[in-house]
């Protein structure tokens, strides 16, 4: 799976930080249940969107994990997805 960029707005936490915990915690998410929408072969997405917000002030690590389950969650189905 690549994911070529995420924008985050509005969070003042270290992007090295979070990015290593979105990596750590998607893959794991990944591992443990698949990618639901990608289940027919491959996926190409332009945009997922429609995620529920993420509360402002977490810490770099707790944002990257939340990040993940919320790409994996419109991964799974749930969001709006554009292809």
């Amino acid at each position: 799976m690549e994911i070529g960029e995420l924008v985050l707005d509005g969070f003042r936490a270290d992007p090295e930080r979070v990015s290593a915990a979105f990596e750590s915690e998607l893959t794991r998410l990944v591992r443990l249940h698949g990618v639901p929408l990608a289940a027919d072969g491959s996926l190409a997405l332009d945009a997922l969107s429609g995620l529920p917000p993420l509360p402002a002030g977490l810490s770099a690590r707790r944002l990257g994990q939340e990040l993940a389950r919320a790409v994996h969650e419109g991964l799974s189905g749930h969001g709006e997805v554009g292809r």
